[in-house]
């Protein structure tokens, strides 16, 4: 098979896939937002996960928002968000819409495959549906799918798409053969071909669960060992001195992935009849974290003396992780929110979110500096740009509060 790609969504999963297969093959990036388009044509890539001024772009590839490009293709692979919506439920209606996008262009014999991270059975339960009926086509005989769930780490400038072994997998045996070798000609890192769609499609929802219930039985230690009176992150380190102690810390947990794929994996268990207990509650830990930071930090102010209504609290740090300018799924927000819930006045600085993007997606202005007019800063995300900060100019008549536990213990009043 002659491989001619079509990208449907070219965000931090689409774009770095696009730049790898063009490289090889002819490549169409598909996004319907206008003005992704036309920075990604003018060399400029807002996620940060392209530096186009270090990447000569390929003759092989295109950004298009026009549908009919995408009529060429043979092989379309699709990496839209598959996000949650307000009950926790999860939302696929994007990758709907691209299921009958993708589905009004397939011919025969082509192939579509799915990034986006989903619960087990979506592509042939919810997807293929979409294809068939947009198509006029039958599956497994007209037109076949595959899932290669995506493996992205936003801000991981050590390991890109091309360094993160893939897995892949196929709807017949003889296409799990064509798709692996579609991802093993661009990954070189190598891939891992599973048995089935759904296997792969668990495989993605487990890792990012199992990276969750890790991170909530450090959250919840760090709850109980702050009512010790005891640093948890003292404590972690006496423990990682054994060689098989897993080393995660406290946190929020936000982002597109951690703080969402295990909603996936809930909905398709009680869907089967079988209702979920630890994976449910160390979701219930690590979204109430932002609430309990808040409720420390009101409490150090009191214990203060400051005054807490009409107080002006600067949290550092907005995005959902640091170094990196992903704001999706922010639980910082969360800080803020409880904290206005005290009357506080709440105010955001980062150097590295988006300005107009918060604006339009919180409804929040971003500080463009860090000021001595606050009664408390609280360290949310610790980006290499808070480094320089100096503290001591802070301290005065106010609180540090140190999310992360990256500060001195002699700096900051108290962290996770």
């Amino acid at each position: 098979m002659e491989f001619k790609v079509a990208i449907i969504g070219l965000g931090y999963v689409g774009l770095p896939l696009a730049m790898a297969a063009s490289e090889k093959y002819p490549t169409t990036g598909f996004d319907i937002n206008q003005s992704r388009i036309n920075e990604l044509n003018n060399g400029h890539d807002r996620t940060g996960e392209v530096d186009f001024s270090k990447t000569q772009k390929n003759k092989n590839l295109s950004f298009t928002t026009n549908e009919k490009d995408l009529a060429s293709a043979n092989f379309y692979i699709i990496t839209v968000p598959t996000p949650i919506d307000g009950n926790n439920n999860p939302d696929i209606s994007l990758l709907q819409s691209a299921s009958k996008l993708v589905g009004s262009y397939l011919k025969e014999n082509d192939i579509v495959v799915y990034e986006s991270t989903v619960y087990p059975g979506c592509t042939e339960d919810d997807c293929v549906p979409l294809l068939e009926k947009n198509s006029g086509l039958k599956f497994n005989k007209d037109f076949f799918c595959g899932y290669s769930p995506e493996r992205i780490n936003p801000g991981d400038k050590n390991r890109g798409v091309k360094d993160i072994l893939k897995v892949t997998s196929g709807s017949t045996s003889e296409i799990a053969d064509v798709v692996d070798k579609f991802y093993a000609s661009i990954i070189t890192a190598g891939t891992h071909k599973t048995s089935s769609i759904k296997v792969a499609e668990a495989a993605k929802v487990i890792e990012n669960a199992q990276r969750d219930i890790n991170i909530a039985f450090v959250n919840e230690l760090a709850l109980i060992f702050n009512r010790i009176g005891i640093n948890t992150h003292e404590v972690l380190e006496a423990a990682a001195t054994k060689w098989n102690f897993l080393p995660f810390k406290p946190g929020l947990v936000g982002g597109h992935c951690i703080g969402v794929d295990p909603y996936y994996l809930t909905h398709k268990a009680e869907s089967v009849g079988y209702l979920p207990e630890v994976i449910l509650a160390g979701r219930r830990i690590n979204d109430n974290m932002g609430k309990h930071v808040a409720q420390e930090v009101v409490k150090l102010m009191a214990r203060k003396g400051l005054e807490i209504v009409n107080s002006k609290v600067l949290i550092l740090g907005l995005t959902f992780k640091e170094n990196c300018p992903d704001i999706r799924n922010t639980k910082v927000l969360d800080i803020a929110k409880e904290l206005e819930a005290y009357n506080v006045d709440v105010a955001l600085h980062d150097p590295l979110a988006d300005v107009q993007e918060v604006k339009d997606e919180y409804g929040y202005d971003l500080e463009p500096e860090i000021s001595p007019d606050y009664s408390a800063y609280i360290l949310a995300v610790s980006h290499h740009e808070f480094e320089s900060i100096e503290w001591d100019n802070l301290r005065e008549n106010s609180i540090i509060y140190d999310v992360k536990g990256v500060l001195p213990t002699n700096i900051s009043d108290g962290s996770l």
